[in-house]
């Protein structure tokens, strides 16, 4: 009796997780688009700086070099407290297409970067605007080129890839970036089947007009954290939400996490998912939920009857190194299919461990 319970429990959280793999095989197999070289529509690059003095110069020469004509670079010194505004000063002086927005601390804003974000879009000279960060590097020259092709009158908001920079004979970075590549699947899947709920603010575009339609950032502005998925959340539509998927279009992290930073990051985010759309909520947590039930169950009624059991956990496998393979292979992380189930397992485990974490400190808000 106890045995047919779980194992029907365990046929069902099996039979989610693999329509949840055969959903994201919208993403790992979409087919490439062909690139024809477009006009070039005018661009603000929209960077957000604080307390970067020893990295701003040599970061901006690769916005600078991108095979891009028309596009201006709006810098946003977020109330520095070290050389950064002289830095910026002096790369205006320079070169003509770099805009300077200095921003003081005020008692109402104090250091928040939304309120910081809003000031920089104010002052954007172009319809589309494109984000990034000092931390996130283009792989390719033609970054803006790549990003700005997705742009069309329907779509209106386009998300792009952040690599996470890979470390050798390190397990936890390997971890890391196989958190990144799930995140990006699940990301680039809603979005494509018109459900778009989350973007990295280091790769992503949209346009002055979807910002100041939603008035911004106002019903968010109190929450420091979140600005790429919130915006998301009041913006995004079932047709104006495009992701870019070709390799030149992506980011990539100039620095490695250390374990207590990547931890700490993802308890911020699991304070941005609790605000998400309901549907979006209870779909990310499903899939969690199902795959919580399928391993341990695996293990135990495998013991029990592995007749009947293994041959559910080989298809149950063997779809998920299809579709995360494919998918890997497309954002250039083969790597991770070597450890994929221990990767699959470990992040799991770490996912209880910060929703705990979350649920036993939560913090009334984060900067």
């Amino acid at each position: 009796m106890i045995f047919t319970v779980l194992f029907y429990i365990f046929v069902a959280a099996t039979v989610i997780q693999i329509i949840y793999y055969f959903y994201f095989s919208v993403f790992a197999f979409e087919k490439k688009k062909t690139q024809l070289k477009s006009n070039e529509i005018p661009v603000s690059i929209i960077i957000l700086v604080k307390n970067e003095a020893g990295n701003l110069a040599n970061y901006i020469q690769n916005i600078l070099q991108q095979n891009y004509s028309n596009f201006e670079i709006v810098l946003i010194n977020n109330a520095s407290s070290d050389t950064t505004l002289d830095i910026i000063e002096e790369l205006q002086n320079q070169h003509s297409n770099i805009k300077l927005v200095n921003v003081k601390n005020t008692e109402a804003f104090w250091g928040n970067k939304k309120y910081s974000l809003t000031l920089g879009i104010k002052a954007a000279s172009h319809e589309h605007l494109l984000f990034t960060e000092t931390n996130s590097t283009p792989i390719s020259k033609n970054w803006i080129n790549e990003m700005a092709f997705n742009f069309s009158k329907e779509k209106t908001i386009v998300i792009g890839y952040k690599k996470l920079k890979s470390k050798k004979h390190s397990f936890s970075n390997l971890l890391f970036r196989f958190d990144n590549i799930i995140n990006t699947i699940q990301s680039f899947s809603f979005t494509k089947t018109g459900s778009a709920f989350t973007a990295n603010s280091g790769n992503i575009g949209y346009t002055k007009s979807d910002f100041f339609k939603i008035n911004g950032f106002i019903n968010h502005l109190n929450i420091f954290i979140g600005e790429s998925d919130l915006f998301l959340k009041d913006a995004s539509t079932n047709k104006n939400t495009v992701t870019a998927t070709s390799n030149a279009s992506f980011v990539e992290s100039s620095g490695i996490y250390s374990f207590k930073k990547w931890f700490s990051e993802k308890r911020k985010q699991s304070i941005v998912t609790s605000l998400y759309k309901f549907k979006h909520k209870f779909f990310l947590r499903l899939f969690i939920i199902s795959k919580i039930l399928f391993y341990p169950l695996a293990i135990y009624l495998a013991v029990l009857n592995w007749k009947i059991i293994t041959p559910i956990i080989f298809v149950y496998f063997l779809i998920q190194y299809i579709i995360i393979g494919k998918s890997a292979y497309k954002l250039q992380e083969k790597q991770i299919l070597f450890f994929l189930p221990i990767l699959d397992i470990c992040l799991l485990l770490l996912q209880i461990t910060i929703f705990i974490s979350t649920r036993i400190s939560k913090p009334t808000h984060w900067k």
